[in-house]
């Protein structure tokens, strides 16, 4: 059995690219639910260090309407996870232990959607807030075993702090 290995690599300019490639799939699947989808993420900042992940938040309509798109989704290649541990939130991975793209669908209003906004807005603005964040996702990567738990745990004071920063102005 395969393990995923984690890697934080440096910034790709195709990675928008991909982002927009994936939100036509979305668009063309979830068609009338979604309300708006946004590419998040360190991936979605500009010369940030990042996990080659593309992250996308979908705004929809219902939340429970989408469990009924498991199949489809997965057909495209994206494994259902239901809200995996974050209440009102609908998950979904595509690419097993070499992941390509992470979905976080959250109904509108959600207030974890102005989070995830907020931090990203604040990472594009504070460029050197973003270098220390790369630097320090290279470090954990290097100590974390492949972990994904520690690796986020890892992480943790540091969103938060800023999170906050972000959430100020």
């Amino acid at each position: 059995m395969s393990k995923r290995i984690l890697e934080v690599v440096d910034y790709n300019p195709q990675w928008p690219v991909l982002y927009q490639k994936e939100a036509e799939l979305l668009l063309d699947i979830l068609n009338k639910n979604i309300s708006k989808i946004h590419h998040i993420g360190s991936t979605s900042v500009e010369h940030l260090a990042a996990k080659p992940i593309i992250d996308i938040l979908v705004e929809v309509n219902d939340i429970n309407l989408l469990d009924s798109y498991s199949d489809i989704m997965f057909h495209h290649g994206y494994k259902a996870k239901g809200e995996n541990g974050i209440a009102g939130r609908r998950y979904f991975q595509k690419g097993d232990d070499n992941r390509t793209h992470h979905i976080h669908a959250f109904e509108v209003g959600n207030p974890r959607i102005v989070d995830h906004l907020a931090f990203r807005d604040y990472l594009k603005q504070h460029s050197n807030i973003a270098k220390k964040y790369g630097e320090l996702k290279k470090q954990i990567v290097k100590v974390c075993n492949n972990d994904s738990d520690k690796y986020c745990r890892s992480k943790e004071a540091f969103i938060t702090y800023h999170l906050i920063e972000a959430l100020r102005v």
